[in-house]
């Protein structure tokens, strides 16, 4: 197996092999919609503990927009049609919830930049299915809030999940290598974006420091 922190370029690869790598460049302030008040919390503590890996922290407000992380339930994607300002987040929001029903699909992320290339916002769409439904809201806070911190690539995890589950309390959690390529990612003297597969280089020499840490002090 592949150890994803020594050769994370696939994680940011598209399928026409373009490399694009953005990570956030202010504060996550999140904010969840068609979620019941007794589950949110355990939502946003996934969320919360998430972030965690990039060595950041949530706020409760961006200064510009209010929230910046902001999360959309739904159980039909037309529901999402009457959302007030929906359309103003995503691009071609119209077809793509016409694509998403067409493909049966149940996620979506849209990404917002700023000037120099980081994440600016970030749109969650989920449509709750059976599948979604027997999941824990742990385990979905923690998968879909790690695969917002970074800009991934569509098919990054077509073939190894960066989630793992631990069987004596069924918490889910990151995979030691991927959260080492996040945390990484977050380093100041990285660039907080990139079109260059050469940056994959400096994010791997600082991934696989972070892992012989870990290792070294278990």
């Amino acid at each position: 197996m592949i150890n994803i922190a020594e050769n994370p370029v696939i994680l940011f690869t598209s399928p026409d092999q373009r490399y694009h790598f953005a990570r956030w460049g202010r504060p996550i302030a999140p904010v969840v919609f068609g979620v019941g008040d007794e589950n949110l919390p355990h939502l946003k503590d996934a969320i919360a503990m998430t972030v965690g890996i990039s060595g950041g922290m949530l706020v409760d407000t961006d200064p510009e927009l209010g929230a910046n992380f902001m999360w959309f339930f739904c159980r039909d994607w037309d529901e999402m049609l009457v959302i007030p300002d929906l359309d103003k987040l995503i691009p071609n929001f119209v077809n793509l919830i016409t694509e998403l029903q067409e493909k049966n699909a149940t996620r979506y992320r849209s990404f917002g930049f700023e000037k120099n290339g980081a994440i600016q916002l970030c749109v969650v769409l989920i449509r709750v299915d059976a599948a979604t439904e027997r999941m824990s809201l742990q385990t979905l806070g923690t998968s879909e809030t790690f695969q917002s911190l970074l800009t991934f690539g569509e098919n990054a995890f077509d073939v190894h999940s960066p989630i793992a589950t631990i069987k004596v309390n069924n918490l889910c959690i990151v995979k030691p290598e991927y959260a080492a390529v996040v945390r990484a990612a977050y380093d100041p003297a990285l660039p907080a974006a990139s079109i260059d597969p050469a940056h994959a280089l400096r994010l791997s020499a600082r991934a696989m420091k972070l892992l012989a840490d870990i290792e070294d002090g278990a």
